[in-house]
């Protein structure tokens, strides 16, 4: 089959498969954006030390996350999260329509298809989709970067774009994420074989979901626990300083990939538990649907599971920042110094990451709603035959609203507790004091003038105080309740769908 073919058939098809390109090709945009940027942040120079400016902070901006080089790396990195949310809602994306896709390649392969040109053709239409979208990206962070360099009267910029990433570095995003999005496709078409017949994948397991995913979960929070007592023996060495980062970074991804394979065995037995406790029709019937298949529902909330893990921590931080800001204005009064805290850099940049937090949870959001309305348009057939029996629909819409709030509720609470456990880990109290300070107790006057200044001051000595870090439970809750609030509207607009797919003519879909 010569590739002009092939480009021809992967993009054919119905309006569903034109939605589910452009929507591939908008996760690829956003994906693009987010790493570009990363990228910019990561090629801001700097510059060497001087007099003037001994820190070598780059000083034509005047956000402190560019200004200072030890803050940008964690600048970048945040950047790189907003990916996880947008890269799941392209895994989501590209499930849409797959039952009309199905029999579309069932047609090619009763045409004289192979297999493998089956296969390629879907690669193709996933890749091609992406490949749109990075180019797009691309654009778009081109010609916003020209029009968003608007420097203030001190001549500093807000964002960076007087710097641009090397062109390996561009080509990596604009190219590997596509690269990226076609070998996952693969990945998961490892299983599905398409004859002329049709579709058809490998059986699933009986048996539910192994509570294996506790051992990820513990393993990250027990990564996190020995991560400061780690780099306290590290401070007179430099020779195994990669252990640090490494244990960072290898205990977030073992809890977030442990909360998400859990969401599926929290999925089964909260089937398990409907069927045996149930007595009407609609939650036994997404008892059903969550024995058949718990896994939907690691797939579905992974992308806002992430996002709220990641969420606990920050507020756990913030937390600590709080609470150290506090007890630093009280050892200020007590030294006579005033009410001076803390620099109030580390709680407004909180913030900044906060609100990406809300964009993660958005994103998440329009990925839980593809995902649930793929699957009732998917088993339209099978909800207009249960209309038919004589079910109501109303019926059908508890049972929606139970298959995704059932798992939601309790995977919520746990990714909520995990993210708490990763932040509490890094800083679970804080201190302050350990010291003293001279204060004269006259006027003005009296203490500028060596000659009076000693018979009025005294030396007050105070010792260091800790505090536990308090848990953010107001902080928690709302975003818990944000969470929350995400579910119940993707259950709303997929109860819109549900009366239309459930109309009698949908017993005649083929």
């Amino acid at each position: 089959m010569r590739p002009a073919t092939l480009v021809r058939l992967a993009l054919a098809g119905t309006r569903t498969d034109t939605a589910r390109v452009v929507l591939t090709a908008l996760s690829a945009l956003l994906a693009a954006l987010a790493g570009l940027a990363a990228l910019t942040v990561l090629a801001i120079p700097t510059p060497a030390a001087t007099d003037e400016n001994p820190n070598s902070w780059s000083e034509q901006y005047h956000n402190a996350l560019l200004v200072e080089p030890g803050l940008r790396g964690g600048t970048a990195f945040a950047l790189l999260m907003l990916t996880v949310p947008v890269l799941a809602l392209a895994g989501q994306c590209a499930r849409l329509g797959a039952p009309a896709r199905d029999r579309r390649l069932a047609a090619l392969r009763l045409a004289g298809a192979t297999p493998n040109q089956v296969t390629r053709l879907v690669v193709l239409e996933t890749g091609v989709a992406a490949l749109i979208g990075t180019l797009a990206g691309l654009g778009g962070y081109l010609v916003g970067r020209e029009l968003l360099h608007r420097p203030d009267a001190r001549g500093q910029l807000a964002l960076p774009t007087d710097v641009l990433p090397s062109t390996g570095a561009i080509a990596a995003v604009v190219l590997g994420l596509p690269v990226v999005a076609a070998l996952a496709t693969v990945l998961m078409l490892r299983t599905v074989t398409t004859s002329p017949l049709g579709v058809s994948r490998k059986a699933t397991r009986e048996r539910g979901p192994g509570p294996w995913a506790g051992l990820l979960i513990g393993f990250g929070v027990v990564s996190f626990a020995v991560i400061r007592p780690v780099a306290n023996q590290l401070d007179d060495s430099g020779e195994w300083a990669w252990l640090v980062p490494l244990l960072f970074a290898g205990g977030a991804l073992a809890a977030m990939v442990g909360v998400v394979i859990g969401t599926g065995w929290i999925s089964y037995h909260c089937g398990r538990l409907l069927r045996r406790h149930a007595r009407r029709a609609p939650a036994l019937l997404a008892a059903g649907r969550l024995m058949a298949d718990p896994w939907a529902g690691s797939r579905t909330f992974a992308a806002l599971l992430a996002a709220v893990i990641f969420g606990g921590g920050a507020a756990a931080q913030r937390a600590y920042f709080a609470t150290q800001d506090q007890l630093d204005r009280e050892q200020s009064r007590l030294a006579g110094a005033g009410d001076g805290g803390a620099n109030p850099f580390y709680l407004s940049t909180l913030d900044l990451v906060d609100g990406a937090i809300a964009v993660a949870v958005l994103l998440a959001t329009g990925g839980l709603i593809v995902a649930l309305v793929e699957g009732i348009v998917a088993r339209r057939r099978a909800y207009a035959a249960l209309v038919a029996t004589g079910v109501p629909r109303a019926t059908l819409s508890r049972s929606v609203a139970w298959q995704a709030l059932a798992p939601a509720v309790p995977a919520i609470l746990l990714a909520l507790t995990v993210g708490t456990l990763l932040g509490r880990g890094l800083v679970a109290e804080v201190s302050a004091g350990g010291g003293s300070t001279l204060i004269c107790e006259a006027t003005a006057a009296l203490c500028d003038d060596p000659a009076t200044r000693e018979q009025y001051s005294r030396i007050v000595y105070f010792p260091e105080v800790q505090r536990a870090v308090p848990v953010p439970l107001e902080h928690l809750a709302w975003l818990g309740a944000g969470a929350l609030a995400a579910v119940l509207v993707t259950v709303g607009v997929g109860l819109l769908f549900l009366r239309a797919s459930t109309a009698l003519d949908e017993l005649r879909t083929t």
